[in-house]
């Protein structure tokens, strides 16, 4: 059966548009058309962005109590927790997610960050007193930066977007979110689920589209600020559109992250870490660890272990609870992989697991066997470029200088990992690794109450956590005197 969808949220009620365009939504597994749904169109653009242009300038919303603020966020918490089981079936099917892997991160951590972020924004100082030059306090009070446009890719369509949304809610901003055309479903979903919470008219607004949605979106005058999560080119193309306008801008971008393994480290203990860190969501995770540095002189023992967790890998229908790997989002994004993996053999990396055939018993969907490359250095394409899928590259180094220097020689900046018997030594191979986030015996943890963001091509800006709420707030200096 087909779902067929043909309105849009703007400004918190669903509009049917004079002219729709249709989003066709085909299962990655199958290959079948599973949805339509509407699209947003320049025009649905303007008529959001003013929605919540008019509730920003003249609405309740910025001039609530943080309290008041709160409490309708985790009514929003309350709708999304009762429909958790419906939200982690929709990103399994239009984007091909492991139905575990959706139920425990997909939809359970966008959860977590609802209630964190509201927990945060409960204890945040909104208003201060400092000591001035002169004698009398200066106040210091954090404002919402305005209109925000949220544009998020496919890959972590929920978790992405409510780590945008949520926070910029709580700042008492109004939204527009901008959607992937690949994870529709959810994004259909999700604008149910505000609906349902009864935000005041205009405060949010969820437009599903191609790129030239995106583009008309940020580059739209009433915006003030853009948080964008996508590659690291069009990243660059949202920037300049930003600094046309002066707009703020929040970047999340791409990543080749590395796992450095020190000798100490335990093989097997390691290569099962590195599994869940870099094949999670079928590879397609931005901070996943991607370059493995392995020491020369343990080099076969660490290739072994990895190559025993890559190759147990279960690859197959997403719906089975039982299937690891699912199907990439795409037939594009299943020749981009694929393209990648015979780059690296003719670059001359060792294929130890894998390869670009299709996956043994699926004769249809877009898959992609676990691959596990060896004998690689740091200048092949393979070791330099984000390739989206379930494929590692193992590079070996003589000392722990140059691990770090190859982890470093890198234009993303992302996340990173150690793996070592001594903790402490671990937390000093973290500062000296330019990342954003990094984690010790593990790939990064995506907890919603650190800050999380990049370095470098990996973008600027935090989501999450304290930092994460302040990026939706400008600072007001306030001066006072009596008049006697």
């Amino acid at each position: 059966m087909v779902l067929h969808h043909n309105r849009v949220f703007i400004g918190g009620r669903w509009t049917t548009p004079e002219s729709a365009p249709t989003i066709s939504v085909t299962s990655p597994h199958s290959g079948e058309v599973i949805a339509s749904v509407a699209s947003a169109t320049p025009t649905e653009v303007n008529q959001a962005v003013t929605a919540a242009r008019t509730a920003f300038d003249s609405g309740p919303w910025p001039r609530q109590a943080p309290a008041e603020r709160i409490t309708a966020i985790r009514r929003l918490a309350a709708a999304y927790e009762a429909n958790r089981g419906e939200m982690a079936k929709r990103i399994t099917a239009e984007m091909g997610a492991p139905i575990t892997f959706s139920r425990r991160a997909q939809v359970r951590l966008p959860m977590m960050a609802m209630v964190a972020l509201c927990d945060v924004a409960d204890e945040f100082l909104w208003q201060e007193a400092r000591p001035g030059m002169y004698g009398s306090d200066i106040l210091i009070g954090r404002q919402p930066v305005g209109v925000v446009a949220a544009v998020v890719p496919w890959n972590m369509p929920q978790f992405l977007t409510i780590g945008k949304l949520v926070p910029a809610l709580l700042a008492g901003c109004t939204v527009v979110i901008k959607p992937s055309p690949e994870a529709a479903l959810d994004a259909v979903l999700l604008a149910e689920l505000i609906e349902a919470a009864d935000l005041p008219p205009g405060v949010v607004s969820v437009l599903i589209g191609d790129s030239d949605v995106g583009k008309a979106l940020v580059s739209h005058r009433g915006i003030d600020k853009v948080s964008f999560t996508g590659s690291t080119a069009a990243g660059r193309q949202v920037a300049l559109a930003c600094a046309a306008n002066l707009k703020q801008a929040s970047l999340e971008l791409g990543g080749k992250s590395a796992a450095i393994v020190l000798p100490d480290a335990d093989p097997f203990k390691t290569a099962g870490a590195i599994r869940a860190a870099s094949m999670s969501n079928s590879g397609q995770v931005c901070n996943a660890l991607t370059r493995i540095l392995v020491p020369e002189h343990r080099q076969s023992e660490f290739i072994d272990a990895l190559a025993y967790e890559i190759g147990s890998l279960i690859v197959g229908d997403p719906e089975d609870p039982s299937t690891d790997i699912g199907p990439l989002v795409s037939e594009v994004q299943q020749r981009r992989v694929c393209d990648y993996i015979e780059e690296g053999v003719r670059e001359g990396a060792r294929l130890v697991v894998g390869g670009s055939g299709t996956p043994a018993g699926l004769d249809r969907g877009c898959y992609v066997t676990p691959t596990l490359f060896a004998d690689a250095d740091n200048n092949m394409r393979i070791a330099r470029e984000e390739i989206f899928g379930p494929v590692l590259t193992v590079i070996a180094y003589r000392d722990e200088d140059q691990a770090i220097e190859i982890a470093n020689d890198s234009e993303y900046g992302l996340a990173g990992a150690v793996f070592t018997a001594d903790l402490a030594h671990g937390r000093d191979i973290a500062s000296r690794v330019r990342a954003g986030s990094f984690g010790v015996n593990q790939g990064y943890i995506m907890d919603p109450l650190a800050p999380f963001g990049g370095m470098k091509s990996s973008g600027y800006g935090r989501e999450l956590g304290h930092e994460g709420l302040e990026s939706y707030l400008v600072t007001q200096s306030l001066s006072q005197t009596t008049q006697n």
